[in-house]
């Protein structure tokens, strides 16, 4: 059973000093900044065959953009170097200038053309926009273009949305529920569902995202989606929720582990959308490891999820 994880995650000491980082704990950085040595060991360990690498937090985004670009296309280059050391166990997602959509389109297909990368990391939203903007366009006709994903991250919220929702609360309980404790899941969500109900999916019916954390919130709430924005004369989107969210979306089991969630996800999405990750280094590869080997399915269908259908999206041969 080949083991492919999607949401594995980088943060690279020579690029640190020049974006704005959050603020991981000193063993997560650590970790975030090795890609062969106790990240291999650990693969090794758990039967991990080929994890796909993308930077975590903010990056090029958070730059000017004169030099967003800049940062963006020399990071790509680095982890393309640090990958080769060890091309058949590590493939990588590209870091894109999101601030800059066209030249985000170009980098995208340069990081294809030259280096072999599986798509984009897009990590929350660009300045506080949502990809379903007009501006996005060039980025996500490019990434139809080329058959490949983007993933869509959380990031963290924006001011305005932290302010009201997050800030009065006691310590950093705000900063968790913010964050990875609910908000940045349900604002990856209505990334998704934005892009569906304004017909932006349907402009670009043959791109490919995926989302993590067992779907974002999403599958348990498909049978309502559907309900309240029907298809007909007065809506923007050509086809069901529920239909787009299979047609075009993949999720993965990143960072969660147990049976209830992923059996409402699969369900939902149905097998052929589901591929396993672990979301390293906030969660553990043994973590994974002992939720994938729980899975009450077949054999069969539990190499689905464990490699073939990622391998298949984001078209791994070797």
């Amino acid at each position: 059973m080949r083991i492919i994880t999607l949401e594995e995650h980088i943060s690279l000491a020579p690029f640190s000093q020049q974006i704005q980082q959050w603020p991981f704990p000193k063993d997560a950085l650590a970790r975030l900044g090795d890609i062969t040595e106790t990240r291999l060991q650990s693969m090794n360990d758990n039967g991990i065959d080929i994890q796909v690498l993308s930077i975590v937090g903010r990056g090029a985004e958070s730059l000017p953009a004169a030099e967003a670009i800049q940062f963006a296309s020399s990071y790509n280059d680095f982890v393309a170097s640090q990958i080769a050391l060890h091309p058949t166990r590590f493939k990588a997602f590209a870091h894109l200038p999101m601030c800059l959509p066209e030249a985000a389109a170009l980098e995208l297909e340069r990081a294809r053309e030259e280096h072999s990368f599986c798509g984009a990391m897009i990590n929350g939203l660009t300045n506080g926009k949502f990809l379903d903007l007009p501006e996005f366009r060039p980025l996500l006709a490019k990434a139809e273009q080329l058959q490949i994903p983007l993933y869509l991250h959380p990031g963290l919220p924006p001011a305005a949305v932290a302010g009201a929702y997050y800030n009065d609360l006691p310590g950093s309980t705000g900063i968790m529920l913010g964050c990875g404790g609910w908000g940045w899941h349900s604002e990856t969500a209505l990334q998704v569902l934005r892009l569906i109900i304004t017909g932006t999916l349907d402009r670009y019916p043959q791109l490919k995202l995926i989302i993590g954390h067992m779907g974002e919130m999403i599958p348990m709430m498909m049978s309502r989606l559907d309900e309240k924005f029907p298809v007909n004369s007065n809506s923007y989107h050509q086809r069901t929720i529920s239909q787009t969210l299979r047609d075009q979306v993949y999720i993965t089991t990143s960072g969660i582990f147990t049976l209830p969630p992923f059996f409402t996800a699969l369900e939902t999405f149905g097998i052929d959308n589901i591929m396993f990750s672990v979301d390293y280094p906030f969660s553990t590869n043994e973590a994974g490891r002992q939720f994938l080997d729980s899975i009450p399915l077949s054999m069969e269908e539990v190499e689905k999820i464990a490699g073939q259908n990622a391998a298949q999206l984001i078209n791994i041969r070797d």
